[in-house]
């Protein structure tokens, strides 16, 4: 778990949030300082709300979609929006780290390979099904997608920070190091607040509950590479983010088909 860090000049809720934006996505966020990796991690209790945000510019392209051409459109259209909202930056943490964790080395060599760009078998293997999940979970939802299309994201960048806070970085440089060394226990306190709040007003009561079948998996993968790797890196961060949307998706779908007549809003 993190040690505490020095007290640290304070940080605006507006400021964070776009400090929070400017680093997951492309979105142009003017009158912000320099970004430097503290004010990074001073975003971070603002990660699940930038999540939602993101989710709701990908559901506005999602209904234009599935409004002209459907269901299946529509899924690939909010996973494509998704990755070119946020650059790729948590699926080339997915294809990072498969090409590692897979590759059976010693951890030394599992870390020289996690910083080639280049994408091996299981890194693309890794990609393909991750998109594939999450189009085929967008699609079998119906008219129920948007409530997941908002959250997902948000649960995602809760998973992110899980990992920050509560597993050790894999080695002594790097973002990943910063990160784990200067976020605090409230950062990780506020976060799943916000978190739960949101899930809780969006989606009563699934949305929070997705979270309680999403957490043990997101852990044990966490364990499991921290077991591999020695700790974690921002490539895992990334990779940890992508696996909290798809598995909150699939405990989405899993509530629906388990009882379609749960009282879900719907939107066409």
């Amino acid at each position: 778990m993190s040690q505490s860090s020095p007290p640290q000049p304070s940080t605006s809720p507006l400021s964070a949030l776009g400090e929070a934006l400017r680093f997951l996505t492309i979105i142009p966020i003017p009158g912000l300082p320099p970004m430097t990796e503290h004010g990074i991690v001073r975003a971070m209790p603002f990660f699940p709300v930038a999540g939602l945000l993101i989710g709701a510019a990908t559901a506005a392209i999602g209904w234009g979609a599935g409004w002209l051409w459907g269901d299946l459109v529509r899924a690939v259209a909010l996973v494509v929006a998704g990755a070119v909202l946020t650059a790729g930056l948590h699926l080339d943490g997915v294809a990072d780290s498969c090409d590692a964790l897979f590759s059976w080395r010693p951890r030394e060599r599992k870390l020289e390979i996690m910083k080639d760009s280049r994408i091996g078998t299981m890194g693309a293997l890794g990609l393909f099904t991750v998109i594939l999940l999450k189009v085929a979970a967008y699609a079998s939802l119906g008219t129920y997608w948007w409530q997941a299309a908002l959250l997902a994201p948000l649960w995602g960048r809760w998973a992110d920070i899980y990992g920050i806070w509560w597993f050790p970085a894999a080695s002594e440089g790097g973002m990943g190091r910063t990160f784990h060394d200067q976020v605090r226990r409230r950062d990780f306190v506020i976060a799943t607040i916000i978190a739960v709040a949101l899930s809780l007003a969006l989606w009563w009561p699934w949305g929070a509950l997705s979270a309680l079948c999403m957490t043990p998996i997101i852990h044990w993968l966490a364990h499991r590479m921290t077991r591999s790797l020695g700790g974690l890196t921002g490539d895992t961060y990334g990779a940890l983010a992508e696996a909290g949307e798809v598995l909150t998706l699939l405990a989405f779908l899993a509530f629906l088909r388990l009882n379609p007549a749960l009282p879900f809003l719907s939107f066409p």
